[in-house]
């Protein structure tokens, strides 16, 4: 197979002028010339060519891949593994990246006002979860949300560590009401189920019965909170969800 300068270029993306430059740092040779002295490209050139754009988005100068085509140790597999291994790890940082942007995304749109590694020490990893933006697209044009957003703004790291500290409370004693055979409609479990709505409440937005009555049932039928409920204990989403139920209904609603 011999193809023209122009037709790698077609084909490569690469501009006839770099590939002519190309020729003249000796990066790429084309193995050929037509009878006029046209240049002509081989198949082993276009794969040499390939490694050089994979070495050239990996951000090696033009002159280092020409040290590193050239070894005469190096064999295709060799490029291959270390092109592999390369754009892995370049893979891991980009992901890394991204999900340090999702993370500070969700933080500005719950109004959070904390250094990154404040929000990882109060919040540890439920950021990423992305469910903020869907909550969002929810609830946004609601009462609920929007006086959720303006206490949100105001509250310093100590606010949120001790909003962390009473939650963590509420929650270790439902896993202890649970653990110990206490029913969710039982007294035990209604009043912590009672002190979780007043503290939503108190931090965050009125909460109706009614309203946190569907908040427990988003415990369990949504994956990311019942993973983390039942993170903490198993069984616990339905325990909550129940124990929130039933005190709903102690309060008529």
């Amino acid at each position: 197979m011999s193809l023209s300068v122009g037709q790698v270029a077609g084909i490569s993306g690469v501009t006839v002028r770099t590939l002519h430059h190309y020729d003249e740092v000796g990066l790429l040779s084309p193995g050929g010339r037509s009878l006029a002295g046209y240049r002509l490209y081989s198949e082993e050139d276009l794969e040499r060519l390939e490694r050089i754009l994979y070495y050239k988005e990996l951000g090696f100068p033009l002159e280092g891949i020409v040290t590193i085509l050239n070894d005469p140790a190096a064999g295709t597999a060799d490029h291959l593994r270390r092109q592999h291994k390369l754009l892995t790890r370049r893979i891991g940082r980009l992901q890394a990246m991204v999900s340090s942007l999702e993370y500070e995304m969700e933080a500005q749109l719950m109004g959070i006002s904390l250094t990154p590694e404040e929000r990882t020490e109060v919040f540890g990893d439920f950021l990423d979860a992305g469910y903020t933006e869907e909550a969002e697209e929810r609830w946004g044009s609601t009462d609920a949300w929007k006086q959720s957003q303006r206490k949100a703004t105001s509250y310093s790291k100590q606010d949120w560590l001790a909003i962390k500290k009473q939650s963590e409370g509420i929650e270790q004693g439902m896993v202890e009401a649970m653990q110990s055979g206490l029913p969710a409609d039982g007294t035990p479990a209604m009043d912590l189920a009672e002190e979780h709505r007043a503290s939503i409440t108190r931090w965050f937005y009125d909460c109706s019965h009614e309203m946190h009555r569907s908040l427990g049932s988003m415990y369990v039928d949504d994956p990311r909170f019942k993973a983390r409920y039942d993170g903490i204990a198993p069984g616990l989403a339905e325990y909550a969800r129940d124990a929130i139920a039933a005190n709903a209904a102690r309060h008529g609603q």
